[in-house]
């Protein structure tokens, strides 16, 4: 026993110094390595910003790479259900003897600005050990993996016992409000993308200190929904103030609610999250953590409090909502006809939709604070944990991240796998991306992907699909 603790130490720190070291991968780079890169920079390149870019463009780019590559035109399919909204569905045949397997990523990402970053945000840049740009974690590194996995596979010669479908879709980052992505798929073309399971974004490997801690396995997410927050008055010119102004208003508002915590809640999945975390975890934080899933915790604890600081782990005890946007007046010299915010909610699974615009009522505590609810929750049950997939994971985690335990979670945010599993595919966010847990860049400032996870996480992919796929 103590010689298999020593050997699996010594392979821990292995993984962990190949992590921390920059190897210079760019000139011993196989031509599998280079064409995912070369797919990577495509991806991130094309500006595919929900609002204003072009995911047809990104989904056509990716078929022209997978019919040069061989692929028939009947099973490399682009559709376009509005002007620069593109999905893409690709399929690798198998023999039939097992119903499908889908991977599904999304092309679209959210805004980034030149002059806030400290690179281009729409070139990838490989610096310092890392591949910067928008989308490089969120979600083109999978979109990336997929389609050069794909080729792979047909350039390998390989027959799966079930067809393994690639989706590319767009406006995942609105939750396809418009219904131009998954919702439009599942509709109008379901049996292109019908499967037994979907892997998805999500489920990251996280690693703290350059040590992997955990490979997550995604089966559940918080429901994203958003308020309108209005307040309105006279006006008036800005030389005669009254005490009535639209912008103190809800100000005051904001700042009520920036103080609120919602009730402490657990579920089956971010309970097993928590008792593995704390296996992991320094002494201080295990206890916290233990502490507060045990029992009736006090939120008042000094073990909740420290435990809420950490937004990770906040987002996993409870319901929250945030101000995200603001906007307020009409000119300098006048005083506010209107202001308006809007506050993101991610609601915990279960937890009574219409209970979370009384709470923000309530809190708010201004009956001139108009909340208007935007657009519609998308309600969906956790998927079940598949004993094939679990299996395939752990056999295969054990030999790219030795010692990292496997975790089932609870999405803090929301994917366009709820739409899967509301159609009765059940779909797992695992993406064998491993990360720092505790500099997560998604949608903000200066994205990027290590350098050795981008190549470690595909052929973990490319492994993965194959060991679920059967065949040969």
């Amino acid at each position: 026993m103590h010689r298999l603790f020593s050997v699996m130490l010594a392979a821990t720190a292995l993984v962990c110094w190949a992590y921390v070291a920059e190897p210079a991968r760019a000139q011993s780079r196989t031509a599998q390595e280079q064409l995912a890169v070369d797919i990577y920079k495509e991806l991130v390149e094309i500006n595919t910003v929900t609002e204003t870019g072009d995911t047809a463009r990104a989904a056509e780019a990716m078929a022209a790479r997978l019919r040069s590559a061989g692929f028939s035109e009947s099973d490399v399919q682009v559709f376009t259900p509005a002007s620069r909204k593109g999905n893409l569905v690709a399929r690798l045949r198998g023999t039939g003897a097992r119903k499908p397997i889908l991977l599904l990523a999304h092309l679209d990402v959210v805004e980034a600005r030149r002059e806030d970053w400290s690179v281009d945000p729409f070139k990838l840049i490989e610096k310092d050990g890392y591949f910067y740009g928008r989308g490089t974690a969120d979600d083109k590194f999978m979109a990336a993996a997929f389609v050069a996995n794909l080729i792979r596979y047909l350039q390998e010669g390989y027959k799966p016992d079930r067809d393994i479908i690639v989706a590319l879709e767009t406006d995942e980052e609105i939750l396809d409000r418009d219904a131009l992505g998954i919702q439009w798929l599942l509709k109008n073309h379901r049996d292109l993308i019908d499967a037994e399971f979907a892997l998805n974004e999500g489920g990251p490997v996280g690693l703290k200190n350059g040590k992997p801690i955990r490979n997550s396995i995604q089966t559940s997410e918080r429901v994203s929904l958003s308020y309108q927050l209005e307040v309105k008055n006279r006006g008036g010119h800005s030389s005669l103030p009254t005490k009535e102004n639209a912008i103190y208003r809800l100000a005051e508002g904001l700042t009520r609610l920036s103080k609120f915590n919602f009730p402490f809640k657990l579920n089956a999945t971010t309970r097993a999250y928590f008792e593995r975390t704390a296996e992991l975890e320094g002494e201080q934080v295990a206890a916290d953590i233990r502490s507060v899933i045990s029992g009736r915790p006090d939120p008042a604890s000094l073990s909740f409090v420290r435990l809420s600081a950490n937004p990770v782990y906040n987002a996993q005890l409870r319901t929250t909502c945030v101000a995200t946007l603001l906007e307020g007046g009409h000119a300098y010299n006048a005083l506010p006809q209107v202001a308006r915010a809007t506050v993101n909610c991610r609601i915990m699974p279960g937890e009574p939709v219409d209970e979370v615009k009384a709470t923000l009522v309530r809190v708010l505590a201004d009956d001139q604070i108009v909340v208007t609810q935007i657009g519609e929750p998308i309600l969906s049950a956790p998927s079940a944990l598949h004993e094939e997939i679990m299996g395939a994971v752990a056999k295969l985690s054990a030999e790219f991240w030795p010692g990292a335990p496997i975790v089932p979670t609870m999405s803090a945010g929301a994917t366009d796998g709820s739409y899967l599993r509301n159609a009765g595919i059940p779909t797992y966010g695992h993406s064998g991306l491993a990360g720092d847990v505790d500099d997560v860049r998604v949608h903000g400032k200066d994205e990027r992907v290590l350098v050795k996870s981008f190549f470690n996480g595909q052929e973990y992919l490319y492994r993965l699909v194959k060991m679920l796929s059967g065949g040969g």
